[in-house]
Order: structure tokens, then sequence, then C-alpha cells
């Protein structure tokens, strides 16, 4: 998920008020170019996948209890998908604001997204076909209602592609109420959707089915455009959500079994994930490019293709062990978890990298012709 479906090299700075001399002196915490939030996307996509390479799937009775219990941290990995759903909030929220007053305000923004997201999902749903993946999940994930399948009883035939379609219905809402509701009205709304949310869960727990949506990007997005907080503030600001959300971290671990956990087990990680993104900022504007990260930069560049892939991949290797093509090694079950990481980690990083020069790149550049 994600270079993208945007990038953060795509988000146009802010006024500053120019009341003081500080003010004119301090550079924006929001910038036309922010390769920080690159590194963050790059965190997200390893998070995940150290999650599928170390816990999905796995039978932890398997490994000895020290081994079984670092491998149950791995399943922090799967909040990498909230992590982009937070940092996605932030972005787009940042671009439909700046552009709020075009009147090409949704032809722009539809076209620029279908440029970055059609190409390597069209790739992955090609993939998934030729596979013999049942074609009715093929056929709601064309209309981005893979996380709804089970609602037409089609089972989730390939997990990663929920969280897209969660994304394109956040597309499909949010720029209509930027283009029509006032910034404050907005920020009311989003500090709504954050209280309902567990409340939402709760009763989807009640239920036994897994609906939400993470506002706190977009409540971001928001309050710093709105209120314009200078560094210092700021830097408070993200200090005390910090204390909160590792205030109320313990409890949703604890109890994320029941009912009261689910609806608030994400909670303090969308806060924390707030932080890191306004730590990423503040780091960036004090430092600029000495603080720059670019490892984690190139993972957040092909991070779409990244989140799209990896999971074939190890897939792929999983069937070819079963079916003896690949001959398993009688070895130390956690080594052998280390290498299959680094030989499908790998193989998906490569194809990933392929993908984002030769598949999503000459797209890419059309944006500039087509909604510049």
């Amino acid at each position: 998920m994600r270079d993208g479906p945007y990038s953060a090299a795509m988000a146009s700075p802010i006024p500053m008020p120019l009341s003081t001399p500080e003010a004119r002196c301090e550079p924006p915490l929001v910038r036309a170019r922010m390769p920080e939030l690159d590194s963050v996307r790059g965190v997200a996509v390893l998070m995940v996948m150290f999650y599928h390479a170390f816990y999905w799937g796995m039978n932890l009775s398997l490994f000895p209890s020290i081994e079984g219990r670092l491998l149950q941290l791995a399943w922090v990995g799967r909040l990498g998908v909230n992590l982009f759903f937070v940092l996605s909030g932030f972005l787009i929220t940042g671009l439909l604001l700046n552009a709020r007053s075009r009147p090409d305000y949704y032809r722009k923004f539809y076209i620029r997204r279908a440029l970055r997201i059609l190409p390597a999902y069209s790739v992955t749903l090609l993939l998934l076909l030729v596979i013999g993946v049942s074609l009715k999940f093929i056929g709601l994930s064309l209309l981005y209602l893979s996380n709804l399948t089970p609602l037409f009883g089609v089972a989730i035939a390939y997990p990663v592609l929920w969280s897209l379609a969660v994304e394109e219905h956040f597309y499909l809402l949010w720029p209509l109420a930027v283009r029509n509701f006032s910034s404050r009205t907005l920020l009311a709304g989003a500090a709504a959707v954050i209280l309902v949310s567990p409340l939402l869960r709760w009763i989807s727990c009640q239920i036994q089915s897994r609906q939400g949506w993470v506002s706190c990007g977009a409540f971001l997005a928001l309050w710093l455009r709105e209120f314009v907080p200078d560094r210092n503030k700021f830097g408070k600001e993200i200090a005390a959500l910090l204390v909160i959300s590792l205030a109320l971290l313990p409890f949703g671990i604890l109890s994320r079994h029941t009912a009261t956990g689910a609806a608030l087990q994400v909670v303090p990680w969308h806060f924390l994930f707030v932080v890191v993104i306004g730590a990423g900022l503040l780091v960036g504007n004090r430092w600029g490019e000495a603080a720059r990260c670019r490892l984690l930069e190139f993972f957040g560049e092909i991070s779409y293709g990244l989140y799209l892939y990896h999971l074939l991949v190890f897939s792929g290797f999983e069937w070819l062990l079963n079916k003896g093509i690949i001959r398993r090694l009688h070895i130390d079950p956690m080594l052998g978890l280390t290498i299959r990481l680094l030989v499908c980690g790998g193989i998906a990083v490569g194809i990933a990298y392929l993908s984002r020069r030769y598949i999503e790149e000459p797209f890419l550049r059309l944006k500039s012709r087509l909604a510049a």
C-alpha cells in the first residue's frame, strides 16, 4: 500500500502566520517535500512483511517457549496496515485541502489516484487469476469490495486486498466531505469518528464482523492546517498524545480477546502512529536532509508493490515446499523462518522494484499531462 497511492512529495506547504519574527524564521511543519514520511511508509510495509514472515499462519506451539514469545511479538507487524491508514489519512487530506477551491478538484484527484493505484493492482488481480483464485473474489475485488466478500458468501482469498478496498471507500467519501464542509466542521467530524469507532468495533465484535474507519491521520492534517502550531507547541501536543497512548496501550494488549478489548485495542496504536508521523515532521522540519534514512525511503518508494506482491511470494514458496520442489532443510525452525524471510523478502523486494520502475512509473509520469 504503498508508496502511496500518493507520495509524501506531493503535499504542498501551508501558509505560516507572519505576525512574529520567530514565525517568519521557522519553516512550516508541512512542506512541499517530506521524505521523512516516505521513511514512515517504509517502516509500515516492513512491519507487514515481518508479520507475514514470523506470525501469520504460524503454529507457535511448535517452537520452544522463548522463541514462541519472540514470534508473538511479530503480531504487532499487522498494525503496519493501520500505520498506512493513518499516513494515508494525513497525506490525502492534505492534498484535498490544498486543491479544494480548484474547479477540477474531483477530476484531478481521481485521475491521479487511478494512475497511482490501478496499474499494480491490475497486475495483482491478473496474477491471482492465473494461479486459480476464485473468480467471484476477483470480480468483487475489481469493484474494491475485497473487505466485504464474506457478505456475499465469498472467502477473502488474498488478505492484503481488504485494506486497499477500505482506502478506496475512503477516497469515495472523504473528497466529497472536504469539498463541501469547512475545516472546523471536518475536524469535529474526524474527532467524532475517532470517538465512535471503538463503539462500532464493540458492536462488530458482538455480531462477529470487522468494520471501522481510521481518521486520526485526517484529523492531524486538518489540525496542522487550521491551527498552524509552531514547532514547540506541536512538540508538546505530540508528547501529550504519546503519554495518552502509552497509558492506554497495556489495556488494549491485555484485553484484546474481550469485546471491550476488541473495541479499544487499536486506539492507542493509532495515537502512537500519529505521534510517529508528528515526530517525523518535527525531525524533518528541524534537521532536513540530515535526518533522512535512504534505506527506509527506498522501501517507502516501492512499498505499494511490495505490499501487494509479498504474500504471493511467501505463498508460492510454501507451495513449492509442499510439492517437494524445494527440499525442506532439517534445521532449527527459527533459523528456517529467517532464511525464508531473506529469500522470499528479497524476491518480493526485487519484484516490487521492477514493478515500480516498469509498471507504475510510466503511469505516474502521465499525472503531469492528465491531471496537472
